[in-house]
């Protein structure tokens, strides 16, 4: 879970993930003149956007980070929470691009420098477009079937998720630890394999996956990663045990907050490039936490996470690849290749119906993966564009 933008939401449609790539000369990526490229200028106390408007379509916003932190870069719907695309980890004088497929309205364009707290916010208009894409009735079979199958993978998902999360709760409570912390990295998996999706509701994302690393201050800590430490405290200095009446609060929580994640990822609908952009942003996930042994801190599972992570990546990308073997064949191919070769690497850690400990790994090991994850990182940024072009 990386750190969260928003405090509350009200979703009625999954917000689209942004597709990043990178940019060395700072040029939007289709480099057109039609007013759907855009620059954003991120700096310590300025988000500059080059427009405040723009037509209806595909829009890139060229994010450059001139300041001295890590920021962030947002469009936002109209009321502030809901996220239409996100670009993450721009490193000082590094430049990004973020691919969104924007229907006419009111937006928010946010910088978040430091990658805390609201951001640096404007308004920004997408305006109706004249422009007509004419889609084949083969490719328009594809695109359905893509939409289909990938809202069908989500809710099957979530369902595990909720069962998963129910039998869990019930052992924790019970103070059935050693069958807790079994169950731990296998329920978690369901919600790895559609993190993205999880996350895009603002309010529940915090409430159940936040580390303790990254609460910000007065936050309340709930969720997964609570537990986690509370089941594997040898991590900890001077630990005090929750009581059978904390360890209830807090997993009843869980179970509720698990309940409506279900409940409103039912009602979801996807487009073509919110799953190719799903997919690049499940990546980005490994590289954020799992590949460092960030996100279980206390249980060190990590490669549980990192295998679901990839598994929603690919189901993702599977989804709309027969788009992409139309529009770029070698992308395809490519794509194919570096999947392959990352899912090699991370079977060779596998350890009966799971994986090794992350402090299993060898420094040797670690840089691997991260090598493997960067290198599939570069062909699948490009992913969106190529599905929407």
């Amino acid at each position: 879970m990386r750190k969260a933008l928003l405090a509350t939401a009200l979703l009625v449609a999954v917000p689209s993930l942004a597709a990043c790539t990178e940019n060395t000369d700072g040029a939007s990526a289709d480099g057109g003149g039609d007013g759907r490229s855009l620059t954003v200028n991120s700096s310590a106390d300025a988000c500059e956007v080059s427009a405040t408007e723009a037509p209806a379509g595909t829009l890139t916003f060229a994010v450059t980070n001139t300041g001295d932190q890590v920021t962030e870069f947002y469009l936002l719907g109209e009321d502030g929470l809901r996220i239409v695309a996100e670009v993450e980890n721009i490193g000082p004088n590094l430049d990004r691009s973020l691919t969104v497929n924007a229907p006419a309205g009111e937006y928010v364009t946010a910088c978040k420098p430091g990658m805390t707290g609201d951001g640096i916010r404007a308004p920004f208009t997408v305006t109706e477009s004249d422009e007509d894409v004419a889609v084949s009735g083969d490719e328009q079979e594809l695109v359905t079937t893509a939409q289909a199958n990938y809202a069908a993978y989500v809710q099957d998902q979530s369902d595990q998720l909720l069962v998963k999360t129910r039998e869990f709760v019930e052992l924790y409570e019970a103070g059935d630890d050693d069958a807790a912390r079994a169950l731990y990295p296998v329920a978690r998996t369901h919600w790895e394999r559609i993190e993205t999706v999880a996350e895009s509701f603002g309010d529940l994302d915090p409430m159940m996956d936040a580390r303790e690393a990254d609460l910000e201050p007065g936050q309340k800590w709930t969720g997964w990663h609570l537990i986690e430490k509370d089941l594997w405290p040898a991590r900890a200095e001077k630990y005090q045990a929750l009581t059978p009446e904390e360890r209830t609060t807090y997993a009843e929580d869980l179970l509720a907050n698990t309940e409506t994640l279900d409940a409103r990822i039912q009602e979801l609908q996807f487009t073509v490039d919110q799953i190719a952009n799903g997919s690049r942003g499940l990546l980005e996930e490994v590289a954020t936490g799992k590949v460092t042994g960030e996100e279980e801190f206390w249980s060190r599972t990590d490669l549980w996470d990192f295998q679901a992570n990839v598994d929603g990546a690919k189901v993702g990308y599977d989804g709309v690849r027969p788009l992409v073997e139309q529009k770029d064949p070698e992308l395809a191919e490519q794509l194919d290749a570096r999947f392959a070769e990352l899912q090699e690497l991370l079977d060779a850690q596998r350890s009966g119906d799971g994986f090794v400990l992350y402090d299993d790994l060898t420094p040797e090991q670690v840089k691997e993966l991260s090598d493997a994850v960067n290198a599939l990182s570069e062909p699948l940024s490009t992913l969106t564009a190529a599905v929407l072009s």
